[in-house]
Formats: structure tokens, C-alpha cells, sequence
């Protein structure tokens, strides 16, 4: 394994996009465990990719543009809904003690989800790590590497937005803004992926 495959799959890891964000909402909406659940579900999101990827597939939908195009806007489509429902639920960013702990379930769904509609990944994939990978066993121990840094990595993130989590609800503006920032980074991520 090459240093240049870990320090760029660290900074792919590391950038902020769609899955980082989900992590750092459930690390400020629902506390320190659901951070970590994000960061499993979006690393488990990861899996399909890689799937498709050992198994040829992803070169497949990367020569069809019409099924590239299919996975690239239902991407586009739950960005969007990310963004409508954060700006629509108000409890999205409110801690309701009586309501309990957000359902470990649901934030794995969504963040498989994340993952599972970003092309972006299919890409990276795809152009990234055969330069690196002679056959199968080396792309397999490849993909798990991108896997342990992504969660460790969004881990991270949403350990550390846990944190802040008592300063953010004490001011009841700061949620509103928080909501808004997180609504419009997955709208502009949305719209970003449809120009792409």
C-alpha cells in the first residue's frame, strides 16, 4: 500500500461533502452514539460501490451514460429531500428528552442512502483506485482501507460536533442558522452533483 493512496484517499475522506455533513447534523441533532452510527451507516454505504467495483460494474455504469445519469439525479433527488426535510422538521436540531434517542435504524438508512446515490464515489472508484490495485485481493484490501479511514474520519467529525452540541442548543438562534447552513449545503451539494 502506497503513501500516496492514504493521503489521497485522507483528503477525499476528509473533504466535507454529503456524508460528513449527515454525520455532523446527527453528532449536533441526537448526540455522540448517533454521530457514530452515521459514520457506520455512511461507511456502510460504501459497500455497493465497492461491490460494483471489484466486480466490473461500476466500469458498466460509468460507459452507460443513461444509467450514470439515473443513479447521478435519484442522487440529486434525496439531496434536495435532505435539505427540504431539515429545513421542514423543527426537531431536526431540538433535543426532546421525552421523545428518547433517535432510532439507530433510521440514521443508518439515511446515511447508507447518502452514500449509495453519490456517483461521486462510483467515480472515485472507478478512475482512483485501479492505479493502485494490481487484482482483486489488493482492490479488496484497498476498498477496506477507504472504508476504516472514511468512518474513522466522519467519526471524527461527528464526535467532535457531539461536543459542541450543549453550546449550540443553549441559543436558540444558532439551531436556526445551523438548520438553514445544513438545508443549503445539501441543496447546493444537490444542485453541484446535477451540473456535474
Amino acid at each position: 500500500m502506497s503513501l500516496a493512496f492514504l493521503v489521497t484517499t485522507l483528503i477525499a475522506v476528509a473533504t466535507p461533502g454529503t456524508g460528513v455533513l449527515y454525520t455532523l447534523s446527527a453528532g449536533l441533532a441526537h448526540g455522540r452514539k448517533a454521530s457514530v452510527i452515521a459514520a457506520f451507516g455512511c461507511t456502510l454505504g460504501i459497500v455497493p460501490h465497492v461491490l460494483a467495483t471489484v466486480t466490473g460494474l461500476a466500469a458498466l455504469l460509468h460507459a452507460s451514460a443513461l444509467a450514470f445519469q439515473v443513479v447521478k439525479y435519484l442522487g440529486v433527488a434525496y439531496l434536495v429531500y435532505l435539505a427540504w426535510m431539515t429545513l421542514r422538521d423543527k426537531s431536526e436540531l431540538v433535543v426532546d428528552t421525552a421523545a428518547g434517542p433517535a432510532s439507530a435504524r433510521r440514521i443508518v438508512v439515511s446515511a447508507v442512502l447518502i452514500n449509495l446515490l453519490n456517483p461521486k464515489l462510483t467515480i472515485f472508484f472507478v478512475a482512483f483506485l485501479p492505479q493502485f490495485a494490481s487484482g482483486f485481493q489488493e482492490m479488496v484490501t484497498l476498498s477496506g482501507v477507504f472504508m476504516a479511514l472514511t468512518f474513522a474520519v466522519f467519526a471524527v467529525y461527528g464526535v467532535f460536533a457531539a461536543s459542541m452540541r450543549d453550546r449550540v442548543l443553549a441559543r436558540p438562534r444558532v439551531l436556526v442558522w445551523l438548520r438553514r447552513f445544513f438545508a443549503a449545503s445539501f441543496a447546493a451539494l444537490g444542485v453541484k452533483l446535477a451540473l456535474t
